[in-house]
Formats: C-alpha cells, structure tokens, sequence
C-alpha cells in the first residue's frame, strides 16, 4: 500500500511540473518605452480616462460577493462581504470600523476585518480599473510584439497595491480597447495566464469600463456598476461614511 501511495504522488508530482513547465511563460522584457506611452495614452484616451478621473463615486459588485461603495473624492470604502462590513478611511487608517451581524467589532479582530477589507478593495479594484492605473507612480511600460506582429502594452508595478512586482501584458485593438492581458503575478504561480476584458460599459459619468473577464475556467463578472458625482448618484445613503470621517 505504501509503494503504491508513493507511485501516485510522484505521478501526480510529475504532472505538476510537467504542466508547469508547458504552461509557464517568461514574462517578456519589452523595449521602446516612449512608444509605449503612447500606447497608454491611446488607451486611456479611448477609455475616457478625464471623465474617470472627474468620477467621485462609484458602487460596483465582483462575482463572489465582494460589494463596494467607493468615494474617491473623500478616500472612503464601504467593503461588504458574507455578514461583514467594513468602512475603511484611506487617509487615516485608525478611523475605520468594522462590523459583523450588524454589530461593532471592537477587538483584535477589527484590524483583521481592515486588512481583509483593504486586500479585497485592492483585488477588486483592479479588476474594475486597471487601465486607468499604468501611469501610476512606480509603474514603466514597454512594447512588446504579440505573436499576431501587433504592439501589446507590458505595465510593470514596482510599487502600489497588496503585490508590488506585478506586470500585465495587455493587447489593445485598433482603437485602443483592452481585450485581454496577460499576467505575471505573485499569487499565480504560472506565468502568462490569459484574462479576458470585454462588456465595455460607457458609465453615468463617461468613464467606460468592463464589466466581464473570463480567467480560465473563472467569470469575474461586475455587477451593480454605478459612478456619480456624489452618494445619492449611485442611489447610496449621504451620510455613509459620515461615523469614519
């Protein structure tokens, strides 16, 4: 019983790194860092990067339950997920509270609850606004040939969010719009995998945005995607954040 325990181990060890090492990419190392901001900015024209950028709020939902109200002009996050809820002051961090079943936590948890509110707002968020994201501080781009003799888009992030080191390989069409990336990311293991960007929503306040991926077998679909001026635009009670300001 034993060798035969050991003979399925290896094997299965064996598939593991086999698929591995057909599966894996190198993440390519790109060049001409000029046009490729030129690229990004064709991008981010074609997206309306201006109307994002004059969007205050926005309440939006990813698959799995993760729902959020995000008011940008204020830097607060309401982070909701199974019976918890979380406000989180992105300007002073000690002012966010949590809450479960409706009630208060005020322990050791609390900062648990924060964390995980944080982690999630900054996945989430990504998957929501990435585009807009590849001038941020920290962040180099280069061109890179797809194997179509098109220019795709490598964003590499030595700095932000929960996983600095991150590069997204990104493949535009004609106009500009994101298709797909691929990544080279510290939480997937394999390099290269493909994402898809699609549903491009043009939002209340222009800003356009996807509203479906497709990770391998994984829809990552948004729901619920509303941008405004203010809380009562994307139907949210005003005085929300008003017990962490």
């Amino acid at each position: 019983m034993k060798k035969i325990f050991l003979y399925i181990a290896a094997t299965i060890l064996i598939l593991v790194i086999g698929g591995y090492l057909v599966l894996n990419e190198k993440l390519p190392t790109g060049e001409n860092p000029a046009k490729a901001d030129e690229l990004a900015n064709k991008m981010l024209k074609a997206l309306n990067k201006t109307a994002w950028d004059s969007t205050n709020v926005v309440t939006w939902t990813l698959k799995g339950g993760h729902q959020f109200v995000w008011d940008k002009k204020s830097q607060m996050v309401q982070v909701k997920w199974d019976k918890n809820e979380v406000l989180l002051n992105l300007k002073e961090w000690n002012k966010g509270k949590a809450f479960s079943e409706g009630k208060e936590i005020t322990d050791g948890q609390l900062d648990v609850l924060r964390g995980k509110a944080w982690s999630f707002f900054c996945n989430d968020s990504y998957w929501l606004i990435a585009p807009f994201k590849v001038f941020d501080e920290g962040v180099s781009r280069k061109i890179v040939k797809a194997e179509d003799g098109s220019e795709a888009l490598l964003v590499s992030y030595s700095s932000g969010g929960v996983t600095p080191g991150d590069s997204y390989l990104w493949f535009l069409d004609k106009n500009g719009i994101p298709n797909a990336y691929k990544m080279w990311v510290k939480i997937i293991p394999i390099g290269g995998v493909s994402a898809t960007w699609e549903d491009w929503k043009t939002t209340e306040t222009g800003a356009i945005i996807a509203q479906k991926h497709k990770l391998g077998p994984v829809d990552l679909d948004i729901t619920g995607l509303r941008t405004g001026n203010d809380l009562a635009d994307v139907k949210v009670d005003a005085s929300l954040f008003d017990k962490i300001k």
